[in-house]
């Protein structure tokens, strides 16, 4: 139990700081789709999209591969000096190359004259990489106040310098005060603005991180080998990952027949996707927390005679919060919804939450189950469970973005999950067997999506909506009382 609440203690702080940040950041979602319309805003999702892969390219699964070799030596520093140095040199190379070529990969989207975007992201996409290693040293030191600090710090400037270019800057000109401003602001811009935002935002973390980059000793050399030979499945898994989550979002502009959405462009439609998406932060959030926590904590209890039952105890809490999350983010979705999307027009595909909540929640759940070919050092089995799910999402995709519109994303996000879940807990019982409560977190998931099911299909309106949301929520919590807490499976810590 005491192993549990340090793990507690730490999520807490990761998640406080996590979705305090993203809450923060997310305030952003209203400024956006107020100010700019979904066509505006769908090129923001188009290029956040490919940066996503861009992203584990850079990293190439070095993070969780510091975690493994730094956690088994006596001298940790020695395996940083070396994650480092290769992030480093990766970065100046890809970033390089996609700076000179930025003006021809805009035309080619059909962004043409807009290739400082690319540019900015270049170099957003080199510092994101630069950061990351001493981002995963300040967690493997438990050092989480100064994870979370820096974090908030970041969101807070990027917040700051949007509001600045994107409602204030505008105001001083409207107001008759462009000559203040001229030298540096570009009211055409629009939204490469929000682009600008985030590399000054990004590139205010590095002096704040001076210590880690001032005492590291640039290293490579042969031990370096065996570090990259246990990343490189992880960087399969990385993209096979960020395929399941954003390929929708970089297919979308391209699959949907032109006349689905009577007088909308496809680059209208993903905007609207794009913003909705934003609604399943709630889940991601939790999920996020828990794995900045969970990672560091499993190769660090890995040894222990008891780690299999303490992981299925995890397991079964996570469940529990994350089931109960899912129902009672959906059945708030109708009133929480208009508060971050601003104009009508984005509303239309509150739809695709639910699917992409559930989605989340099971993507957790493949977290934790992942925990038996890191420690057994079997990575290349989750390289080849994400490529299963990479392809599920692709044909899922091409079938049913035709077929259905949007929707088909967020259930083939759903569907990929779903099924990833299925084929790791399977072989991880062969090489790795962890006692998880089965069929308890199984009752709670489908309790939770038959009560979201049902609370969608009657259509409710008014105050009888909001009292069957409450209901909802009543009915699962005393689900879990009666399964685990009246049964003393889960116990309920006694005040003295």
């Amino acid at each position: 139990m005491g192993q549990i609440k340090q793990l507690a203690s730490q999520t807490l702080v990761y998640g406080v700081s996590s979705v305090l940040g993203r809450v923060l950041n997310y305030l952003l979602v209203p400024l956006y789709t107020a100010v700019f319309n979904p066509e505006q805003y769908g090129v923001v999702t188009e290029l956040y999209a490919y940066v996503a892969f861009l992203n584990i390219l850079y990293t190439y699964g070095i993070e969780t591969t510091y975690f493994r070799f730094a956690t088994k030596s006596d001298r940790p520093e020695k395996y940083y000096n070396l994650a480092q140095t290769s992030v480093l040199l990766t970065s100046i190379i890809f970033s390089g190359l996609l700076y000179v070529m930025a003006d021809f990969i805009a035309a080619a989207l059909g962004y043409h004259g807009n290739g400082v975007y690319l540019e900015w992201l270049a170099l957003i996409l080199a510092i994101d990489a630069v950061i990351a290693v001493p981002f995963a040293r300040l967690r493997l030191e438990k050092k989480a106040m100064r994870f979370a600090s820096l974090k908030l710090f970041n969101i807070g400037l990027n917040i700051g310098l949007n509001l600045f270019f994107i409602l204030i800057c505008p105001y001083i000109i409207s107001s008759g005060g462009a000559h203040l401003i001229s030298f540096f602001y570009n009211p055409d811009l629009g939204v490469g603005y929000i682009f600008l935002a985030n590399l000054i935002a990004n590139a205010a973390i590095i002096p704040l991180m001076s210590g880690y980059f001032g005492n590291l000793k640039l290293t490579l050399n042969k031990e370096l080998i065996p570090m990259l030979i246990y990343a490189a499945p992880l960087m399969v898994i990385g993209f096979a990952g960020v395929t399941n989550e954003m390929l929708s979002r970089a297919l979308l502009k391209y699959l949907l027949p032109t006349d689905l959405y009577p007088g909308q462009s496809n680059l209208e439609i993903l905007g609207i996707f794009g913003a909705c998406y934003k609604l399943s932060v709630f889940m991601t959030l939790a999920v996020q927390a828990f794995r900045y926590a969970f990672e560091p904590f499993f190769f660090s209890k890995s040894g222990e005679a008891d780690s299999p039952e303490l992981f299925a105890r995890v397991m079964h809490g996570f469940i529990i919060f994350g089931s109960f999350s899912w129902l009672m983010i959906s059945v708030l979705l109708p009133d929480l919804a208009p508060i971050f999307l601003r104009q009508q027009a984005y509303l239309s595909g509150l739809n695709i939450v639910p699917w992409l909540l559930g989605g989340g929640l099971f993507l957790g759940i493949y977290y934790n189950l992942s925990v038996w070919y890191k420690l057994t050092d079997k990575t290349s089995y989750g390289a080849w469970i994400s490529i299963s799910g990479a392809v599920i999402t692709v044909i899922l995709n091409f079938i049913l973005i035709p077929a259905i519109g949007y929707i088909g994303s967020a259930i083939a996000t759903f569907a990929t999950y779903f099924t990833m879940v299925g084929i790791s807990y399977v072989l991880g019982q062969r090489h790795y067997p962890i006692p998880y409560f089965v069929g308890r977190g199984s009752f709670y998931l489908l309790l939770s999506g038959l009560l979201i099911v049902g609370f969608y299909f009657c259509g409710l309106e008014g105050y009888l909506r909001y009292l069957v949301s409450f209901g909802l929520m009543i009915i699962f919590s005393l689900a879990v009382w009666l399964v685990d807490i009246r049964s003393g499976f889960i116990q309920i810590p006694k005040r003295k």
